[in-house]
């Protein structure tokens, strides 16, 4: 086999999510008229579970192709496979939401598409230009959907605060990367490993921390987050799903790989790094959304959180401590589908509403949404037995062995915090006197709602196939 028909045989995914947003453009541009392009919608769906099952072909022991750039190994399909279904499941969401917002225009499916290709390039990267080209792929297409409703002012606001603030972050993990290539003479992330091992110059810990603040903007964690409660709050309601669930796969799994392979010989500088912003952004996530009444302004700051819990694993920077992260991004990943499937169906007429009081009395107008969406809740403050609870016990447990006991104390004091705002809503749809009542959701929006609330409660009762697919993704990491 030649050299490039291995490196596509191990890129199969990207070939096929390239081909099919091209020829989806293509496709839109000349036949997508006449109300028609919701057909664009379902091919991008049908692209993106291709894609998702080409994933499945690749089972073997780790390969790098594209002249050292881009490695194919366990992790990386493992976390491909959370991306995938993030951005499927977006845009099985978005399809009555766009039609009823007169947005449904072709280009959202294919900027889905592009941006889906950028997260699979930035998994997969195995060198600093390849991060960076990846990156920019799914940055860019995630500043224009951001903004995709161009005729509301709070859309195109979101949009052009996340792309100023975008634009500073990749300038800034930019500078870090030449400050990297500058000191050790390689891209390359073994080289990096190989160059810097036991050498921590100045130049090096300005070179990582700079890398890393440009990733943990992605990630949305503090200090760098600031973009976060407007976006979530202005872009449409699907955009905002799409950023809380495939986006973060992309920024958290590029993260753990590159500290892994890149820094594994100065573990006390990038650990301090990363033990900082998960205290700051458990403890801004938990007390943040206290007084916060939009639910999507909410699920930002909870997001924020979720990211810093995430990152207790990261922090204990082990084996179990990558596999902790990785059980607790595929958890996360359904409770926040599931909860956006849930705010999709906070619908009176044909107005979407975003108010957390928009819910009182839920359970008495509609039992089974209530039902659902108290589950998500539920599960994302941690209360056993639901799959947040085990989430959180994954990432504390590894850093409890890693004997950062403080790190793990603040953590469970944080979700005891967070608890305060997750029961409220749950209080509200339950006890509250009735507002008016929701319409009928559509049945994608009420299928996903509830499909991820059986896969959050019955992870308590069949854990083994997603803990084994993370230890062998963790596995191949080290």
């Amino acid at each position: 086999m030649t050299s490039l028909s291995l490196a596509l045989a191990h890129s199969l995914p990207e070939v096929t999510l390239a081909l099919g947003a091209l020829s989806l453009l293509m496709l839109g541009v000349f036949f997508a008229k006449d109300g028609r392009d919701w057909i664009i919608s379902e091919l991008a769906i049908v692209v993106l579970g291709l894609a998702f099952l080409q994933l499945f072909l690749g089972i073997g022991p780790k390969v790098v192709v594209w002249d050292g750039a881009f490695v194919d190994d366990t992790y990386g399909r493992f976390m491909k496979g959370l991306a995938l279904i993030g951005s499927l499941v977006t845009l099985i969401l978005s399809m009555d939401y766009m039609r009823r917002e007169k947005i449904d225009q072709f280009e959202f499916p294919v900027l889905v598409l592009l941006a889906t290709l950028g997260m699979l390039m930035l998994i997969s990267a195995q060198n600093l230009m390849a991060l960076y080209l990846g990156l920019e792929l799914m940055s860019l297409a995630l500043y224009v959907i951001a903004a995709f409703h161009r005729d509301n002012v709070r859309a195109s606001e979101a949009g052009l605060k996340y792309f100023a603030l975008g634009a500073l972050s990749s300038g800034m993990m930019l500078y870090g990367a030449s400050l990297l290539y500058g000191f050790a003479g390689t891209v390359s992330f073994e080289g990096l490993a190989a160059a810097i091992k036991g050498h921590a110059t100045v130049g090096v810990v300005f070179g990582l921390v700079f890398v890393l603040a440009g990733l943990a903007f992605k990630m949305s964690v503090v200090p760098f987050h600031m973009w976060t409660p407007d976006v979530y709050e202005g872009a449409p309601t699907p955009v905002t799903a799409f950023f809380a669930s495939a986006a973060k796969m992309a920024a958290v799994a590029i993260t753990v790989r590159i500290i892994m392979t890149a820094f594994p010989g100065v573990t006390a500088q990038w650990q301090q790094i990363i033990i900082f912003i998960a205290i700051l952004s458990m403890a801004l996530g938990s007390f943040a959304a206290i007084g916060q009444t939009n639910i999507k302004r909410l699920m930002a700051y909870s997001s924020i959180g979720h990211m810093g819990f995430a990152l207790v694993g990261l922090a204990a920077g082990t084996q179990q401590g990558v596999q902790g992260v990785l059980v607790y991004m595929a958890i996360y990943l359904v409770m926040t589908l599931g909860t956006f499937a849930g705010i999709l169906s906070m619908r009176v007429g044909d107005t979407y509403v975003e108010k957390i009081s928009d819910l009182s009395g839920l359970a008495r107008t509609n039992g089974p949404m209530a039902f659902f969406l108290a589950a998500m809740m539920l599960s994302l403050a941690g209360i056993p037995p639901l799959a947040g609870f085990f989430a959180k016990w994954y990432v504390f447990n590894a850093a409890i062995q890693a004997n950062l006991y403080p790190l793990a104390v603040i953590g469970v004091l944080s979700s005891v915090v967070a608890c305060f705002y997750y029961l409220r809503i749950v209080k509200v749809m339950y006890f509250d006197e009735a507002a008016a009542k929701f319409a009928r959701p559509s049945m994608a929006v009420s299928a996903v709602l509830m499909f991820a609330s059986l896969l959050i409660v019955f992870f308590a009762f069949w854990p083994a196939p997603l803990d084994a697919a993370a230890a062998a993704a963790a596995k191949s990491l080290f």
